[in-house]
């Protein structure tokens, strides 16, 4: 459902020159699968997601969602995904249901099959109680599930979680993982960047690992593990990141 070949996105600096922020990589998830991106800060992961999901326009290379080119096929694109960040903003003049039904709207949700998407959400997320509760009303955790509610309302097979969790208490961002593995379970394809090591043991079926722009690994999780000699994949993870570095210093 998703497949990328050698994706780059290059940006010019007057300072500095052209900077790389997504290096030439490659991965697939399929139907049901929740593919993790790990990496730190910086590490090119949003720019990836950014780019699959048709806000930002690849230098390089291709992605395909559903069989659709995120440059050359964006609007068909973007009816086949559902995308939610940390970042994602909650309007504070807007109760739960009208802003989950503008962004059905926007998806060309009518009638009553919008009627019934909405209900089925709401209760699916239990969100009936913060149905008429303006967005500057919610807790963080309200927010959270608005923004779920809005990025699956319109029922898309791919769904695109940017650090969902960040800034989130631990008994929210339990909820949120939760939710997210249910998803999965009902045959969404589902990426998941992270850099929270935990998160991404618990919910991950495939995992790639990006520093810098680049790949540094890709594959199932227990695939990675024999094949780098490291069980616990914090440790697989820096032991990954300090090598790239180190080779890096050595060349320069």
């Amino acid at each position: 459902m998703i497949q990328v070949d050698g994706l780059t996105k290059h940006y010019s600096d007057l300072r500095r020159g052209q900077l790389i922020a997504v290096d030439g990589i490659s991965f697939h998830a399929s139907e049901g699968q929740i593919y993790g991106l790990l990496g730190p800060n910086g590490a090119g992961k949003t720019t990836t997601l950014r780019i699959l999901s048709t806000v930002l326009r690849p230098t390089g290379g291709r992605a395909t969602i559903n069989g659709y080119d995120v440059l050359t096929q964006a609007a068909q694109v973007r009816r086949q995904i559902g995308f939610m960040s940390a970042n994602t903003a909650v309007y504070d003049r807007m109760t739960a249901w009208e802003m989950v039904e503008y962004f059905a709207r926007l998806h060309g949700l009518e009638g009553d099959l919008l009627r019934e998407r909405m209900e089925g959400v709401f209760e699916r997320l239990q969100m009936n109680e913060i149905r008429d509760l303006l967005g500057s009303k919610m807790s963080t955790g309200m927010k959270q599930k608005v923004s779920i509610a809005r990025s699956i309302v319109h029922d898309p097979p791919v769904l695109i979680f940017d650090e969902a969790t960040a800034g989130l208490d631990v008994l929210v961002a339990r909820a949120l993982l939760n939710t997210v593995a249910e998803l999965r379970d009902q045959g969404k394809c589902i990426i998941y960047s992270t850099h929270i090591m935990r998160e991404a043991e618990k919910l991950c079926d495939r995992i790639g690992i990006i520093h810098h722009g680049k790949l540094l690994a890709e594959g199932m999780l227990d695939d990675l593990r024999e094949q780098h000699g490291e069980h616990d994949l914090e440790e697989l993870f820096f032991k990954l990141i300090l090598h790239h570095d180190a080779t890096v210093t050595a060349t320069a």
